[in-house]
């Protein structure tokens, strides 16, 4: 990287404190570190995914408008999660084999990083908790995961934020490596896949890059949607994906929508991703939160009153990461203060989990608080009619519920009346268009959102 460009960032970062406060500054710019510079795309490491997440939607475009008015060569901004060394070291051009683990099974070319992410020891298929929900996806993952031979390529799954996608893909490489150990077998994210590729094009490396990955047996991409809009990462990975469904090698997928949903694709990339099995991981039942619930608490060991795990599978509904970071919490109460654990303890101790769990919006608050808001009939959300007094509050309806909801844009289409995922899709372009012209939309939306979220 040049020099330059580490120079410039030090230059802007009065610009910055300037422009965001000292606050928004100290807590999300400062920890920013330059990484790569490659075809006027700046490279931008945060210590964590949700800094990475926070700045992108909140300050990313201003940034880029400060580091251009130095540098019109700076045409975009990537932002790449790498957590800060504690020891760093000098960098090294060319690292020895011998850095890597024996038994990772991992292809490795001289010069390059070895590329796999480590794996999560306890995400196996044993510790998964199976429900409706998530039925199709976990027998597919088996499946895959058991049969030598190519059963469904690619293997896409999706779902919501904390649902068990990557549980899944853990669970399917640890079954791979301990079963088939002499199949190889790379897992990564996506950002990871796109970082290394620019790396390979800096250092006039690709054909290593490409026989690396294109020798692998089985190819894991997880968080597939980071790549959207990354055109020449989607040529290079379109190629990769080309190259081993030809030699008839395993490819798995994640993300947080489906391949049809998924904005900033190719239409051949998209193609491409609904050729095998698209499994769907749904929001979680009551049902299947209590099983999780009573699943993790037999792991700890801890004997757990059925009603507080009824409760918690009852209140908290978002996800199971939520879920069991919420009895990790009581479990870890009740250890270091020597207490029982009771409903009564759990309430306290979960005092903020709890209230933030009923403050969350659902679509039919959303159609009830619009309908009010420009005066028509809640039945109107669901209806066919086009009228523009009926058919733009319902677009609107449907752009808050992508914003504030979880749901995926086929399951929002099915609550507006049965409506395809695509009416869903040009709703949310159309709204998005509209505010950046139209104040008074733009101020109906924020005093929505305001009112939805504070459930005022």
């Amino acid at each position: 990287m040049p020099t330059n460009m580490e120079d410039l960032w030090k230059q802007i970062q009065p610009r910055c404190l300037e422009a965001f406060g000292e606050s928004t500054y100290q807590n999300w710019i400062a920890p920013l570190r330059i990484k790569d510079f490659l075809t006027g795309r700046l490279v931008i490491a945060a210590p964590s995914r949700f800094v990475r997440d926070w700045v992108q939607k909140n300050c990313m475009q201003k940034i880029l408008n400060l580091l251009q008015q130095h540098d019109k060569a700076i045409l975009a901004l990537d932002f790449i999660v790498e957590a800060p060394s504690l020891t760093p070291e000098p960098a090294k051009e060319n690292v020895s084999r011998e850095t890597f683990p024996e038994d990772s099974n991992l292809i490795f070319e001289e010069g390059l990083e070895d590329v796999s992410s480590r794996l999560e020891p306890r995400y196996t298929f044993e510790d998964f908790v199976v429900g409706k929900p998530n039925e199709l996806a976990h027998a597919a993952a088996r499946r895959v995961a058991e049969e030598e031979s190519v059963t469904f390529n690619p293997l896409f799954l999706y779902g919501g934020v904390g649902l068990g996608k990557t549980h899944l893909m853990h669970a399917i490489a640890w079954h791979i490596r301990k079963n088939h150990p002499q199949r190889k077998v790379i897992y990564l994210s996506a950002e990871k896949f796109m970082y290394l590729f620019i790396r390979a094009l800096r250092f006039k490396n690709v054909m290593a890059f490409k026989e690396q990955f294109r020798s692998v047996d089985v190819l894991m991409i997880d968080d597939f949607q980071f790549i959207s809009g990354k055109d020449s990462t989607q040529e290079e990975f379109f190629h990769t994906f080309n190259a081993l469904v030809d030699q008839n090698r395993q490819i798995i997928i994640s993300a947080d929508k489906s391949p049809s949903d998924l904005e900033g694709l190719e239409e051949r990339m998209r193609s491409r991703l609904g050729w095998g099995l698209v499994a769907d991981i749904h929001p979680t039942t009551y049902e299947l939160r209590l099983g999780i619930l009573q699943s993790k608490a037999e792991q700890l060991e801890k004997p757990i009153p059925s009603r507080v795990l009824e409760f918690l599978a009852h209140k908290i509904t978002s996800n199971v990461r939520e879920l069991e970071g919420a009895l990790n919490r009581i479990i870890a109460h009740s250890m270091l203060v020597g207490r029982e654990i009771s409903l009564e303890s759990t309430t306290e101790v979960l005092r903020d989990v709890l209230r933030a769990n009923d403050r969350r919006v659902t679509v039919e608050d959303i159609q009830k608080r619009v309908s009010e808001h420009f005066n028509i009939r809640l039945t109107d959300m669901h209806s066919p009619k086009r009228l523009r007094s009926v058919a733009r509050p319902r677009q609107i309806a449907m752009y808050l519920a992508k914003q504030l909801t979880s749901y995926s844009l086929p399951d929002i289409g099915r609550k507006f009346g049965g409506r395809d995922h695509t009416t869903v899709m040009h709703a949310v372009k159309k709204i998005e268009e509209l505010q950046q012209n139209d104040t008074s939309l733009a101020e109906d939306l924020d005093l929505l959102k305001r009112m939805l979220q504070q459930g005022s």
